[in-house]
Order: C-alpha cells, then sequence, then structure tokens
C-alpha cells in the first residue's frame, strides 16, 4: 500500500495489514512531529507534495526494496497538511520472512523516501518564523548506502540533479491544485 493522506494516519491498521502467515517479522517505522529541532522550538509542521510524483517515487523506492529483499507486504503513507506536535508524518511498514531483512527493508525505505520523493515540510517555530525543508534537496548531512543506492535505481538514467530541477520547477504550479 502506497498512500499519500491529509488526515490521521492509522498504524494499528497498517501494520496488521502488511501482517501475514508468510513473514516472521513486521518492522515499522514512525515519523512523528517532535516539539524541538535542536535548539529551537516547534510549533506545528505542515507538508505538502507533487503528489502525481511522489507516488510514482513511492512506487519505485518501493520495487527496488521488493528486488532487494523478500517482503511479503508492505507499507508506505506520508501525511500532507498540517500536522501537530506528537503526530504521525509517515509510517513505513514491511513484513518478510526475518527481522534482518524487514530491518533492513524499513530502513531503506524511509531513507529513500526523505532523499528521493518531493515531499516538502514547513516548521513553523514557536518563537515565530517559518521554514521549508526538504532533506532531499537542502539538507547536506551524511547519506546512507541505502539512499546513494536508492539514488542510482529510482532516478535512473536522470541525474539526481534533474530530479531536484524537476521537482522544484513542477512544485509551485502543483501544490494546492487537483493533483496535489
Amino acid at each position: 500500500m502506497i498512500d499519500i493522506v491529509e488526515s490521521t494516519i492509522d498504524h494499528f491498521t497498517l501494520v496488521e495489514r502488511v501482517r501475514s502467515r508468510a513473514a516472521g517479522a513486521v518492522c515499522t517505522f514512525l515519523g512523528t512531529a517532535r516539539e524541538f529541532t535542536g535548539e529551537r522550538r516547534t510549533k506545528s509542521l505542515e507538508y505538502e507534495a507533487y503528489r502525481a510524483m511522489a507516488l510514482k517515487k513511492m512506487a519505485e523506492i518501493d520495487a527496488e526494496a521488493r528486488r532487494r529483499w523478500p517482503i511479503v507486504e508492505s507499507a508506505i503513507v506520508h501525511r500532507v497538511g498540517v500536522v501537530e506536535l506528537g503526530e504521525i508524518s509517515v509510517l513505513i511498514a514491511v513484513s518478510c520472512p526475518h527481522r534482518a531483512q524487514a530491518f533492513e527493508a524499513c530502513r531503506y525505505l524511509i531513507d529513500a523516501l526523505k532523499e528521493c520523493v518531493p515531499i516538502w515540510k514547513k516548521e513553523t517555530w514557536a518563537e515565530g518564523g517559518e521554514e521549508w525543508i526538504h532533506p532531499g534537496l537542502d539538507d547536506p548531512r551524511g547519506e546512507t548506502e541505502s539512499v546513494r543506492s536508492a539514488k542510482l535505481t529510482t532516478v535512473g538514467s536522470n541525474s539526481l540533479s534533474a530530479l531536484r530541477r524537476e521537482t522544484l520547477a513542477a512544485k509551485p504550479e502543483t501544490i494546492g491544485g487537483e493533483d496535489s
């Protein structure tokens, strides 16, 4: 299951959806809105997505994960709109025959999603001000091996720079429209 939703993510239902008799392990990742980013207090988060491209990229990273690991079921769900402190903004759930496979696949999926999927986060600060962030475009922090590999796999013949230009160029026209 791959989705972008505007309402609360029901993690219990999604985890139950990926459970299977064929899988000995289910690994989940829940991204939640935290109160502090470094020294700054967060008031709320807001997410926007280039929906059509985001769903396509989510499907590509899911397909790559299924190529690498024996995934029985998976769920990749990201929320858009305002996310209050403590609420879930993203869920990854993976079932595999063994725990190491489930852990590795789950880690790959969240790392690749953060790096390659055109979803932008606006942090609104308690002391005033706000900042738009997309880790894959703006954040030079260290990449994991799985993300470096995801770039090569999901971007294909396009360079990551071309993907960045494409998503940045498309964002203003698509956010808030029928496609978002």
